[in-house]
């Protein structure tokens, strides 16, 4: 059972190399970026019988050449081998990092239990740091989950819902309210800079703003469940199960999303210009965790 299952994980990895070979930009490679359970068989299929095929296909692939490995390039393995821990003196769990485009040395690091550190060596080495906006004992409440550093300006979003914004990189910071008739949590946020960001939500709510929180465009319609139920003949399998949450959410530099759903069966679509998020069927049974995009060169 150990070789087969070695077998099928090296197959896959074979096989997801050579799947992102030179897509167009922009171009959703859904076949290629998902993340799927890949222990999960087959209905109908038991676990044995589906790590016994993958496991052949793995041999299979490998014997008639589809990827030399002995042509790999060395600078994989050095590239892979640069890689090293770094020690910020915390226990608790880390859940995102941005660094500033403008600013390459500049970082912030956020994390559980009002976890927050900043980094100006490239992530070398990180300082602890605290929010002028929150009493000490409120800010250890908090899990922050997103940061996005850009320009100088970075906005952070947790749970509870709560979003912070600073224009000045860090140097103070300002607690953004937030409507409680947002619906669902804050999910992710991307700073633009010059005040400008986006924002979406657990229930797939996408919002912008050009004057750094203070007032939000909606540009979508209405939730990804109200979506699904309006169009619940369209055929989407997999759309009455819906939990009325996403799992996941991708924006690329396009202002392009994927989304995937709580129970990974279908995953949904929306670029500028859109009025709603558009779902798709998947091709397998199998569910999928993530998604993303794959930029063009």
């Amino acid at each position: 059972m150990i070789y087969a299952r070695t077998l099928a994980l090296l197959g896959l990895g074979l096989l997801g190399a050579d799947a992102f070979v030179a897509p167009a930009r922009g171009v959703v490679r859904a076949g290629a970026v998902t993340r799927a359970a890949a222990d999960e068989p087959v209905e109908g299929e038991s676990r044995r019988d589906a790590l016994g095929k993958a496991a052949a296909a793995a041999a299979a692939t490998v014997a008639a050449g589809a990827v030399n490995v002995a042509n790999v390039a060395p600078a994989a393995a050095a590239d892979f081998s640069s890689w090293r821990q770094i020690d910020i003196g915390t226990t608790e769990t880390l859940f995102d990092v941005s660094f500033d485009p403008a600013e390459p040395k500049h970082g912030m690091l956020v994390g559980a239990k009002g976890s927050f550190f900043e980094s100006f060596d490239g992530g070398k080495s990180w300082q602890p740091r605290s929010f002028s906006a929150l009493d000490p004992d409120e800010e250890i409440t908090y899990r922050f989950e997103q940061v996005s550093l850009n320009r100088g300006e970075a906005y952070i979003i947790g749970k509870p819902a709560i979003l912070l914004h600073t224009k000045d990189a860090g140097k103070s910071w300002e607690r953004v309210p937030l409507s409680p008739k947002l619906p669902g949590e804050p999910s992710t946020i991307v700073g633009l800079g010059n005040g400008k960001a986006e924002m979406t939500t657990s229930t797939g709510a996408i919002y912008y703003t050009e004057n750094g929180g203070l007032n939000w465009k909606a540009q979508v319609k209405e939730t990804i469940d109200a979506t699904l139920n309006r169009i619940s003949s369209s055929g989407v399998k997999g759309a009455s199960y819906f939990s009325g949450s996403i799992a996941t959410t991708h924006r690329d530099d396009q202002g392009k999303y994927l989304a995937v759903s709580s129970r990974g069966n279908f995953y949904l679509t929306w670029e500028p210009g859109q009025d709603f998020w558009i779902p798709h069927n998947r091709g397998t049974s199998r569910r999928i965790q993530n998604m993303g995009f794959i930029k063009g060169t």
